[in-house]
């Protein structure tokens, strides 16, 4: 049925396994995560020459 198939594909791992966002972060490393994340951005390297890849897990 339509409620079903709603319950289902509103699910957070329904999306996450077709890569619809970046995966799901275990709340518990949401700090580390977080911090890591803010350093990466902080960082003033030199910007990669020309388009970069991006990797998706």
């Amino acid at each position: 049925t339509i409620r079903e198939q709603y319950e289902t594909q509103s699910d957070p791992y329904y999306a996450t396994s077709r890569l619809w966002d970046d995966g799901l972060i275990d709340p518990v490393h949401t700090r580390d995560i977080l911090g890591l994340c803010l350093s990466l951005a902080a960082r003033q390297d030199e910007p990669a020459a020309g388009p970069g890849i991006v990797y998706r897990m």
